[in-house]
């Protein structure tokens, strides 16, 4: 399902026009400005009861290798986004 599936999906099930659902998708799910990204961004995390959890997580910097020429490389510490799915999801999928 890419972002104009999702769109039509629930433009029909919630009975919107698909104007407003786009616009409904783009609030909560825009990587610069959307509402999760936003959260993520200020260090929140964001709790749906039975989906899921939103949250960022912090890497350690660390030592890695190049592939190619196997010389030793510091990797610097980043943030990351990360997604665990909520016990009422994880049950509708099995």
């Amino acid at each position: 399902m890419n972002k104009s599936d999702l769109v039509d999906a629930l433009a029909s099930s919630a009975g919107m026009t698909k104007a407003d659902a786009a616009q409904a998708v783009d609030a909560l799910f825009a990587p610069s400005n959307g509402v999760i990204a936003g959260a993520l961004k200020a260090g929140q995390r964001v709790q749906i009861t039975g989906f899921g959890t939103f949250e960022s997580k912090q890497r350690k910097a660390r030592m890695g290798r190049n592939p190619r020429t196997g010389q030793a490389i510091h990797i610097a510490a980043t943030k990351t986004p990360a997604f665990r799915a909520g016990k009422g999801l994880k049950d509708a999928i099995q």
